[in-house]
């Protein structure tokens, strides 16, 4: 018997997607590529204002880079309009150092928190990414860039999958737009169709269903018409709830924080097992304790069963110590901006995308 499964994206104007390229473009400076730098780095956007509150440890804050970081991330979104413009924002820097207690666990590269991440890969795509969610990215890549609406968009994609969990066909794609307030709705909503409908031509068919702004109007977007706030978009980033997700945001960490480097370790654990094990599809789990160096706990699912000799295996050849993650993908070298935007998984160029774990 069939089933459907959906998955959602949200634009790099979203307001949430907003707050979460401030906190990693403010992260960015803020680690310098220096590794004994740390960002936590949290953000809230709402009609013209723009909060900034966390902790870092670092001799590069300075206030008015800072503020103009946040003009710069806002202007470059494409934010100029009433309600939300880069230039007539408020800003307001709670910025402040980080707690000793918490340098105590992370000066010497224990983990920076306690808690639990999930990696995923599978075989629907040829990036081992669940298609749903790839689906989702796609349509709101060529949505944004084709046509000439405003920032704030999202899209939702149910993918029907065979009994034996095969994906078949795109049975309904909802997509909503910002738009000018002179824009006639329906060209608006034939227009998306248009290229939603091209972009998707390998899957679509006469009986998908296009829902496409279904309010009707979408011309108040972005914080002015909806807050915004670092780290509520974790299944956006990750696998579009196609895995179980442990809770933690990545945007704005720096990387012994192993919210976000646990999740890009499991990620290449899941997408290497799967790549050369000839899995279907694999869930990797990790866990830690604040201030410890190795995990807690490690858990390989894949294919319908737990491999407990795979987790001995990966115990024994793989540094999984924050530091170990940390050097294995040199993210004290990464622009974290490169990862906020439709996922940080599936794209090629990040290193935890490799295919190496078994290579000599």
């Amino acid at each position: 018997m069939s089933y459907i499964f959906t998955s959602e994206s949200v634009s790099n104007g979203h307001p949430d997607k907003v707050a979460d390229a401030i906190s990693d473009s403010v992260a960015t400076y803020l680690i310098d590529q220096n590794i004994n730098n740390r960002a936590a780095v949290e953000t809230l956007v709402t009609t013209n204002m723009v909060t900034l509150a966390g902790e870092y440890k670092s001799d590069k804050f300075d206030k008015n880079v800072i503020d103009q970081i946040v003009r710069d991330v806002v202007k470059r979104i494409g934010y100029e309009q009433d309600g939300f413009h880069w230039r007539d924002l408020k800003i307001y820097n709670e910025l402040h150092g980080q707690s000793s207690d918490i340098a105590l666990g992370t000066d010497d590269f224990g983990a920076g928190d306690q808690g639990l991440m999930f990696g995923y890969a599978t075989r629907e795509t040829s990036n081992y990414m669940p298609l749903a969610i790839s689906l989702s990215h796609k349509i709101l890549r060529e949505v944004t860039s084709k046509l000439p609406y405003g920032p704030d968009a999202k899209a939702q994609v149910s993918v029907e999958y065979s009994e034996v969990g095969k994906p078949l066909r795109v049975t309904k794609v909802v997509c909503s737009a910002q738009h000018g307030e002179d824009q006639d709705i329906e060209v608006v909503r034939s227009n998306i169709v248009a290229v939603i409908s091209s972009s998707l031509s390998a899957w679509v068919d006469d009986n998908t269903e296009y829902l496409i702004n279904p309010t009707g109007n979408f011309v108040i977007g972005g914080p002015d018409g909806d807050a915004g706030v670092t780290g509520r978009k974790i299944i956006v980033d990750t696998y579009g709830g196609y895995c179980p997700h442990g809770g933690g945001a990545f945007s704005g960490k720096d990387c012994t924080k192993v919210d976000r480097s646990g999740a890009y370790m499991a990620r290449y654990l899941a997408k290497n097992l799967v790549h050369f094990k000839g899995f279907d599809n694999c869930t990797v789990q990790l866990s830690y304790a604040i201030g410890v160096k190795e995990p807690t706990s490690i858990y390989v699912y894949a294919d319908g069963k737990v491999w407990e000799h795979l987790v001995s295996e990966i115990r024994e050849t793989v540094d999984l110590t924050p530091k170990g993650i940390i050097d294995r993908f040199d993210l004290f070298g990464l622009d974290l901006t490169k990862t906020t935007n439709y996922g940080h998984f599936g794209k090629p160029d990040m290193p935890w995308e490799r295919l190496d774990l078994y290579k000599s």
